[in-house]
């Protein structure tokens, strides 16, 4: 296990008559911080995330609250979607995890909120998810052993002129008013053709400058280009960005060696499997190998974590085993009080036994 990224959690105002009742709607420990409580209403006070990873309603009636049909699930995102846009960075990072079809009728709503679809990655549980489940003459399909889980990244704007600018059209008109030619990028960034073919280009062959690039195109025009223009590739208008800001304008993403989109895992069993007795007590409990993956693929250790629907909070565990901080809502106090259990008897890497 990653030990946890020492930070203290941000102040929450409270009252003293709700201080013992917040001792039971709230559970910190490793780094991850569990709420009893509608997203849209325990939120407020989160830090702003890095990633986040949203395994809500399917719009298949497997839970309370789950609407029955995929049909209802754009409305009942919206909300959702709207306070993630309004809170989250331009290095945020979405997974949303969905049915197919559910996923499909969404995306409408993710889209006109300024998230920008990257990849749709398929959960392949294999044949064994359906033994004894299917009945193909009924149902006349084919057995379904498959979810999605789709990676979304903002839509990074910049203010240019009283309007929003993408980044691509934001890189190239800086250089314009400098006044010099477009090729004498190449000079800045000490290339032969990659600044004017990658950087400055205006078609979908648009690189995004690495920083030591935006850095050095930065200084070549402060030396160069018109002196009414500077500072040149400046967020404030004060100075020039820095490489380090530039890198935090988009997501983050590392890719390791031999994965594709495609994941075959089964599901969740054994001791990973979170049980009451004999029976499992969420149906839809993912794995934290895939949990983990997103979340290294997409986030450095001591980064936040959303969980807007916690379930069972796996991935709070997923956070606490790669040494990110997490916030976790949970709206059913059954499954609440599960998670907690989960998380407070949760000693390391290897998965929590009931």
């Amino acid at each position: 296990m990653v030990e946890p990224v020492a930070g203290e959690w941000p102040a929450v105002p409270r009252r003293a008559d709700t201080a013992r009742s917040e001792r039971r709607r709230v559970y910190e420990r490793l780094g991850a911080r569990l709420v009893l409580g509608d997203f849209l209403e325990v939120s407020t006070n989160w830090e702003p995330p890095t990633v986040i990873v949203a395994d809500g309603p399917y719009g298949v009636g497997s839970f309370p609250g789950d609407p029955v049909s995929h049909r209802e699930l754009p409305a009942w995102y919206e909300p959702h979607v709207a306070r993630w846009s309004e809170r989250a960075l331009p290095a945020t990072t979405l997974w949303f995890w969905n049915t197919e079809i559910g996923w499909a009728t969404v995306h409408p709503v993710l889209d006109a909120h300024g998230w920008e679809y990257r990849a749709c990655h398929v959960w392949d549980k294999g044949a064994g998810h359906i033994a004894g489940n299917a009945n193909s003459r009924t149902l006349r399909r084919f057995p379904v052993v498959t979810e999605v889980c789709v990676q979304y990244v903002r839509r990074v704007t910049i203010e240019r002129g009283g309007r929003a600018v993408a980044l691509k059209e934001w890189v190239r008109h800086e250089w314009e008013r400098s006044g010099l030619p477009f090729y004498r990028a190449n000079e800045a960034c000490g290339v032969a053709n990659a600044a004017t073919r990658k950087y400055l280009t205006e078609c979908h062959l648009w690189y995004f400058p690495p920083p030591e690039a935006i850095e050095a195109m930065a200084a070549y025009l402060d030396r160069h280009g018109d002196p009414a223009g500077r500072p040149y590739y400046s967020l404030d208008g004060e100075r020039s960005v820095t490489g380090a800001e530039w890198e935090r304008m988009r997501a983050k993403f590392s890719c390791e060696v031999g994965v594709s989109n495609v994941w075959r895992e089964p599901p969740v069993r054994g001791r990973e499997r979170v049980k009451n007795a004999l029976k499992c007590v969420h149906m839809n409990q993912k794995p934290l190998r895939l949990l983990e993956r997103i979340l290294i693929a997409s986030s450095d250790p001591g980064d936040v974590v959303w969980e807007p629907f916690g379930g069972l909070c796996s991935t709070a565990i997923a956070a606490v085993n790669t040494g990110r901080r997490c916030y976790s809502a949970e709206v059913l106090e059954e499954y609440f009080e599960v998670a907690r259990d989960r998380l407070a008897g949760h000693g390391g890497s290897l998965p929590f036994e009931t």
